[in-house]
């Protein structure tokens, strides 16, 4: 019989497997310093939480409370979001994970990042027929994040590690690839409203631009 489980059922040596397993850049270039020139505060926009509240498993959470101290909890006044907005944030929050704020970028500790930070701006694309085919990009940040406007600059060692660590989480629980395939139905759905390609860094090691309706892809000479 199999016995059921969710991230937040990982203990300390398996979330800190993850996180030694997933510590590449995501370019050779400190993405931090070129994303910061673009935001008005001077923070990069993945480690500024009045853009982004990062969500952690409750099991990086009882680790990292443990082992660092770069996060609390988020409090929800470290910057002007409305009482609606902060309400929202905390609705949209998946069961099994909780809302953090950092010190900041300029005391982060690499080592403890979270597994969302490792992420940004990027999360796993499951297609509409289940199948996990590499890294999509979060689309809110399309026009503000630097690495989604130099997608060539990412790494084959940051696609590769971000791909075996969601290879591991799917294969260990099943309510995570459903997140996950709905996250990429609602991206088919804005890309499909705005009539266009969406872009994909395949596992296979190439980029594509896929169509949001039949997920046609349309391989990218240069990457």
């Amino acid at each position: 019989m199999k016995v059921y489980r969710t991230p937040s059922d990982l203990d300390e040596s398996e979330v800190r497997a993850l996180y030694d397993a997933f510590d590449a850049p995501v370019t050779r270039l400190d993405c931090g310093k070129m994303c910061a020139a673009q935001n008005p505060t001077g923070k990069p926009f993945c480690c500024d939480i009045c853009h982004a509240v990062p969500a952690a498993y409750l099991s990086e959470w009882t680790y990292l409370r443990a082992a660092s101290d770069l996060w609390h909890p988020w409090r929800g006044d470290e910057c002007p979001q409305s009482p609606a907005e902060q309400a929202r944030l905390r609705a949209e929050t998946p069961a099994g994970m909780t809302l953090l704020a950092c010190l900041g970028p300029e005391r982060c500790q690499r080592r403890f990042r979270l597994l969302s930070c490792r992420q940004f701006p990027f999360f796993p694309y499951v297609t509409s027929d289940y199948r996990f085919l590499g890294l999509a990009y979060e689309w809110a940040f399309e026009e503000t994040c630097w690495v989604l406007q130099n997608l060539g600059q990412v790494t084959q060692t940051y696609r590769r590690q971000f791909v075996a660590a969601y290879d591991r989480l799917f294969a260990l629980f099943d309510d995570e690839f459903e997140s996950y395939a709905r996250h990429s139905e609602e991206m088919r759905a804005y890309y499909a409203g705005t009539r266009r390609r969406f872009p994909l860094l395949h596992r296979n090691g190439r980029n594509y631009r896929v169509s949001p309706r039949s997920e046609r892809m349309m391989m990218l000479r240069k990457g």
